[in-house]
């Protein structure tokens, strides 16, 4: 005989346990979204932050930036505003440990925006930049290029030549007088593996020259023009003229990897020689009447 075994119940949920599983999800959908949002929360809060970090970066970060890459011979003195629209008092000084300063009177105003690919530095000051001068800044893989936008008007700046004599000696020596004025149809600056490639051209007109160390007022009149090596290992080069006056200097050189090179000389007429006879002494070698200028 038999016997059948009597089948056991299936578990079924009642009302109550129904309930208090949903409850149990709910409130853990409600920990995962919360904790979320919490997360969601601190990243907007980090982002905004870097935003607002960049956006109103004081201008000191970029006098840091200015003088590192110039090893602290261009100074941004007494500088106010942001990295993107600041301003500053323009110094030359004579390097690390150097007391030499000199400064252009006026101050250097910027102003920094987005460019294609890259950012366009638009700068003025009254007293030497003719109107709006601009520079462009592209950067690349393993380069860098900085890009001077022609102007207009056909000449970028007029410095007065005293202003060199922050850069210390032979300068401070020197003590020149009359105007440097720069023009250029394009010149361009990239930096590929660490090594520096010019393109372009650049002029500088040197006029009404004169030194404390000369009766001879003015000397002279030059011009120094610079043209790019377009990308050959040369590095650009340089010719140095006289346009008119008693001392006459003339060179050639280039700046390339090792820095400047540059050979010349400097001469004058027999009535100036008594004039000039301190400034040859000093800005090169003697060799009889003329002075030997060798740099590098």
């Amino acid at each position: 005989m038999r016997f059948l075994r009597r089948a056991q119940p299936r578990w079924a949920p009642t009302e109550s346990s129904l309930e208090w599983q949903d409850s149990t999800l709910a409130e853990i959908a409600w920990d995962k979204s919360r904790g979320a949002g919490r997360r969601w929360g601190i990243a907007g809060a980090v982002l905004g932050a870097l935003v607002g970090l960049v956006a109103f970066a004081p201008a000191s970060w970029l006098v840091q930036g200015l003088a590192s890459a110039t090893s602290q011979y261009v100074i941004l003195a007494d500088a106010r505003g942001t990295v993107w629209d600041g301003n500053a008092v323009l110094l030359l000084t004579g390097g690390p440990g150097s007391r030499d300063a000199s400064a252009l009177p006026g101050r250097l105003k910027w102003n920094i925006g987005l460019h294609k690919l890259g950012l366009e530095i638009r700068a003025s000051q009254d007293c030497c930049l003719n109107g709006q001068v601009a520079l462009q800044v592209t950067p690349g893989w393993g380069r860098v290029k900085i890009s001077l936008v022609p102007p207009a008007a056909g000449w970028v700046g007029q410095w007065p030549s005293s202003w060199l004599s922050g850069l210390g000696t032979p300068w401070n020596t020197l003590q020149l007088e009359g105007k440097v004025r720069l023009s250029s149809p394009g010149l361009s600056f990239e930096s590929v593996q660490g090594r520096w490639l010019v393109t372009g051209q650049a002029d500088m007109d040197l006029t009404d020259i004169s030194s404390r160390l000369s009766t001879r007022r003015p000397m002279g009149s030059y011009h120094l023009s610079v043209t790019g090596d377009g990308g050959s290992n040369g590095g650009p080069a340089l010719t140095l003229t006289t346009q008119t006056g008693a001392l006459q200097l003339n060179g050639t050189g280039t700046w390339g990897v090792n820095g400047l090179s540059f050979r010349g000389e400097a001469t004058s007429r027999e009535e100036d020689q008594a004039a000039l006879q301190n400034l040859l002494n000093i800005i090169g070698r003697r060799d009889g009447a003329r002075s030997v200028i060798s740099i590098g």
